[in-house]
């Protein structure tokens, strides 16, 4: 990934193997983390980190189109490749913004540092050292 300083108007994002890709356009809205139990089971982790943008503005343009489709709630579903498992995207009912996990977009840059965090009281205590150093680069 590549780092910038200023946020692209044209954002694109895709899973590990490369077979759905997407576009989305605009500036993120709410980058935020989630440490809900659907974001914590599905991502291996304490957290998710999303962005939300225009669900108008979402293009799939990977080989395999759209990703495979998953209900983790009656009115939310999240879309992952069926092939490697990446997990790219989540939608609401209802709603007109769609949200994409930041790591999967492949510009790294300002507007994506997240600005709050769901389901925070849900949070491993030990996130507070989410900046340590790294063993393998010291």
């Amino acid at each position: 990934m590549t780092e910038s300083t200023t946020a692209p108007d044209l954002w694109t994002g895709r899973c590990q193997c490369g077979d759905i890709a997407y576009e989305v356009t605009g500036v993120p809205d709410d980058p935020h983390l989630c440490s809900c139990e659907h974001c914590t089971l599905l991502s291996g982790s304490p957290a998710m980190s999303w962005a939300g943008f225009r669900g108008e503005t979402l293009i799939w343009t990977g080989r395999r189109g759209e990703p495979t489709w998953y209900s983790t709630w009656p009115t939310l579903r999240r879309g992952f490749c069926p092939r490697c498992g990446t997990h790219l995207i989540s939608v609401a009912d209802g709603s007109d913004m769609v949200m994409v996990t930041t790591f999967s977009l492949t510009e790294q840059s300002d507007g994506l540092e997240p600005v709050g965090h769901s389901f925070r009281q849900r949070a491993v205590p030990w996130m507070t050292v989410a900046l340590a150093p790294d063993p393998l680069h010291s």
